[in-house]
């Protein structure tokens, strides 16, 4: 019985040092993104980031507003027009995105996609908006007035000029469904990384955690802080990525 439980154990310790880390950077949803996966081998590895790629690039086809021939843009082109019946992935991440507009009283919406327009972070932005401007496009501000059919999975913008925009949300939504999908291919650890919206999950071939490095906004080429994550998410913001100075 030892003799077996001893064969079981080395073969387990084999298999777990056997395994390698590798990595895949790629520009996707208009950001950096890097993938990280432990496996056996590079051609399991590839297999791991096919996947996350095509479903990044699936969830873009859905949520994004720059491409014209998705239902975000539908909905957005239609705005005090007519409903748009959307997929019910899309439907859902509406209603998750209203949740969280009113439980931080507005701090986050998905209608300041209105507003972009007149505010552009680009060496193109040479002066402020004008009053007039600013007051108009945040008008349209309110995710309470977007309309939701939940007979027919439609969402109607009642005013002209609304927009809603997934930016805040739509690149850790894609880390999600990646960590999901490469769990459910067997990937017991890895790493997506969606310029700063990170998913962790599993730890290093050597049992360790995965660090997270935290860049100093005085310096982005140093870390502010480090530290070990174990299944979880970590989401940094600044504004020292995209920014303008006007006089």
């Amino acid at each position: 019985m030892k003799t077996i439980l001893f064969i079981v154990l080395f073969i387990l310790q084999f298999s777990l040092y056997s395994q390698e880390i590798y990595k895949k950077s790629t520009f996707l949803m208009g950001s950096d993104f890097e993938f990280t996966v432990v496996a056996t081998n590079e051609s399991e590895a590839e297999k791991g980031f096919a996947i996350a790629i095509e479903e990044v690039k699936r969830i873009e086809e859905l949520i994004s507003s720059w491409k014209p021939n998705s239902q975000t843009s539908l909905i957005n082109s239609n705005a005090g027009i007519k409903a748009v019946k959307v997929d019910y992935e899309l439907f859902d991440l509406i209603i998750r995105s209203q949740a969280l507009s009113n439980i931080t009283d507005g701090a986050f919406d998905i209608t300041y996609a209105s507003m972009d327009k007149i505010w552009g972070f680009s060496s193109q932005m040479k002066k402020l908006p004008s009053k007039r401007a600013i007051e108009a496009s945040v008008s349209k501000v309110g995710s309470q007035k977007i309309i939701i059919n939940h007979e027919d999975t439609s969402i109607f913008l009642p005013e002209e000029g609304m927009k809603i925009g997934f930016g805040a949300i739509g690149k850790g939504y894609a880390a999600d469904m990646v960590e999901v999908l490469l769990i459910e291919e067997g990937f017991s650890s890895g790493i997506i990384n969606a310029s700063g919206d990170m998913n962790v999950w599993g730890s290093k071939p050597d049992g360790e955690p995965w660090m997270v490095a935290i860049k100093n906004p005085l310096s982005k080429e140093k870390a502010f802080a480090l530290f070990p994550i174990l299944y979880r998410s970590v989401v940094t913001s600044g504004d020292y990525e995209k920014f303008q100075e006007i006089d």
